[in-house]
C-alpha cells in the first residue's frame, strides 16, 4: 500500500499486480552469449537490478549457475529459443533451481522497447509479479525417450521423400507402373524396379515378376513399361534411393528396439500397455503419446488443458459479442499428429465407440472435423487411462446421462399420446364400418 500526494486530499491506492518474488531472475538466451537480470527486493518496494553476461560455454554457464546462487536467487524464467535454452537449462536443473520457461509469444516485449538488457529485465518483471505461465518441461527419462520417437518420425518422413524420388524419376523415364500397382515398393514393384536397374530385362519379362494378385495386371503392366527410356544416369539416381531406402529401414528397426529398451529402463511399461488398450492407439503411437505426454498426466489439470495443449481443440476468437473462427490451435505438432493419425484407424474400428463417434458427426461436420473431434476423444480416453491407471473399455453404447434419459422418456410419451389417438380414430372408423356392413333383417 503507498500514498498518493493529490493536493490537499491524500489518497491510498493498491498496487495493481502486487510483487509475489523477492528474489527472482531473468535470462534472454541467445547461440553465442546469454544476458541475465536478477531483480532484488521487498514485494512492496523497487526492486535492485543487476545485469550480467555470460557466454554460454559450459565454463561461462557454471559461472552464471555460482553468480545466481550467491545471490541466493534460486527462481529462473527464459524464453523457449530453439535449441539454446537447453544446456542453460542443465546446468541449473543440475544444481536444483527453479526454472520456469516461458512461451516467446506470451512475453514479447513492446515494439521499439526490445534489446538484450531490456528483454532479460522484463522477463524478471514478469516473473516477479507472476505474469509468466511455464511451459510444460518433462523429466529427464521422459525427454530422452522423446528424442527417439522424433528421430524415429524424421527418419519415416526421409524415407517417404525417398520413395516419391523414386517415382519422380519412373515418371521422367515414361515408366507407368505406378498408376498399375497399388505399392511400388512392395514384392512385385521391388523386383521391377531391380531388372529396370539392371537394364536386361524387356518390358514382358518384367511384368512376369508380378506377384500373387498382381499377376492379374500383367497386360497392364506390360502396357506401362512398352517403350520406356530410362538412362544410366536415371539407374544410377534408382540405385542410391533404394539405397538409401534401405539405409533408413534398418535405423527405424534399431531405433524401434531403442524405445522398447528405454520403456523397460525407466519404468513406463504399465503406461505403455494402458495406452495400447485405447482404440486406434498401438505399439509405436503408444510409444510417441508415451514420450509426448510423460508417464502421468500431473502437469495437466484436466483433459480439456491436454486437448489444447495437443491442439485438437476449438480455439476461442470472440469480439464485441461476435464469436469468430474457432479453428484449432497449433498445439504439440508431433502429438496432434499422432493423434490424428490413430483418429483415422479408430473411425475404422467397426463396433467401437470411436467410429460411432465419427459416424455421428461426420454427417453434420463433415470428414476432417469429424476426425479432430475423434482425436479430441482419445485426448479423454488418454487422459482418464493415465491418471486412474484403469485400462480403456470400448462401450459401442456409452451409459445415457440423466438429463439425456428424461429426454428420452419426454420424447417417448409424446410419441405414444400420438400412437393412441392414431388408434382410437382408427377403432371408431373400424366399428363404424362395422356397423354399416350388418345385414338388415
Amino acid at each position: 500500500m503507498q500514498r498518493v500526494d493529490v493536493g490537499p486530499f491524500q489518497q491510498e491506492v493498491k498496487a495493481m499486480i502486487p510483487a509475489v518474488l523477492e528474489r527472482c531472475a531473468g535470462i534472454d538466451v541467445h547461440k553465442r552469449f546469454v544476458t541475465v537480470c536478477v531483480l532484488i527486493g521487498a514485494a512492496h518496494l523497487n526492486p535492485e537490478p543487476k545485469v550480467k553476461r555470460y557466454g554460454t560455454c559450459n565454463a561461462d554457464l557454471r559461472q552464471l549457475r555460482d553468480w545466481l546462487k550467491q545471490e541466493n536467487c534460486w527462481q529462473v524464467a527464459m524464453e523457449s529459443t530453439g535449441p539454446y535454452w537447453k544446456p542453460v537449462f542443465n546446468v541449473l536443473e543440475e544444481a536444483g533451481f527453479k526454472v520456469i520457461l516461458a512461451n516467446p509469444q506470451q512475453v514479447k516485449n513492446l515494439r521499439g522497447h526490445k534489446t538484450d538488457m531490456k528483454d532479460c529485465r522484463w522477463l524478471a518483471h514478469l516473473l516477479r509479479h507472476g505474469m509468466i505461465r511455464p511451459s510444460y518441461i518433462p523429466s529427464r527419462a521422459i525427454r530422452e525417450l522423446r528424442d527417439l520417437t522424433r528421430r524415429r518420425k524424421q527418419l519415416i518422413r526421409n524415407g517417404a521423400m525417398e520413395r516419391n524420388r523414386v517415382q519422380k524419376v519412373l515418371e521422367e523415364a515414361n515408366i507407368k507402373i505406378g498408376s498399375v500397382l497399388s505399392d511400388v515398393f512392395g514384392a512385385s514393384g521391388q523386383d521391377m524396379l531391380l531388372a529396370l536397374v539392371q537394364g536386361q530385362a524387356t518390358a514382358q519379362e518384367i511384368a512376369q515378376l508380378a506377384k500373387r494378385q498382381a499377376r492379374k495386371k500383367i497386360p497392364a503392366l506390360e502396357a506401362a513399361l512398352e517403350g520406356h527410356c530410362m538412362s544410366e544416369s536415371q539407374r544410377q539416381l534408382i540405385r542410391q534411393c533404394m539405397s538409401h531406402l534401405a539405409f533408413l529401414d534398418k535405423q527405424v528397426e534399431e531405433i524401434n528396439g531403442q524405445i522398447q529398451d528405454k520403456i523397460g529402463a525407466f519404468g513406463f511399461q504399465e503406461s505403455y500397455e494402458l495406452l495400447q488398450s485405447i482404440t486406434g492407439i498401438k505399439r509405436e503411437a503408444a510409444a510417441t503419446v508415451l514420450a509426448e505426454v510423460g508417464d502421468t498426466v500431473a502437469a495437466f489439470p484436466s483433459s480439456s488443458k491436454l486437448s489444447s495443449w495437443a491442439g485438437v481443440c476449438p480455439g476461442n476468437n470472440e469480439s464485441g459479442g461476435k464469436r469468430k473462427s474457432t479453428r484449432t490451435t497449433k498445439g504439440n505438432p508431433y502429438l496432434r499428429d499422432v493423434l490424428l493419425e490413430c483418429a483415422w484407424a479408430a473411425s475404422r474400428t467397426k463396433s467401437s465407440q470411436m467410429q460411432r463417434l465419427y459416424q455421428r458427426l461426420e454427417r453434420r461436420l463433415g470428414h476432417k472435423r469429424a476426425i479432430v473431434a475423434v482425436a479430441h476423444a482419445l485426448v479423454e480416453a488418454i487422459y482418464f487411462v493415465l491418471s486412474q491407471r484403469r485400462r480403456f473399455v470400448d462401450i459401442v453404447e456409452p451409459p445415457h446421462s440423466v438429463v439425456r434419459i428424461k429426454r428420452l422418456v419426454r420424447h417417448h410419451t409424446r410419441r405414444l399420446h400420438k400412437l393412441d389417438r392414431w388408434l382410437e380414430q382408427l377403432t371408431e372408423g373400424s366399428e363404424g364400418s362395422t356397423m354399416q356392413s350388418q345385414p338388415l333383417t
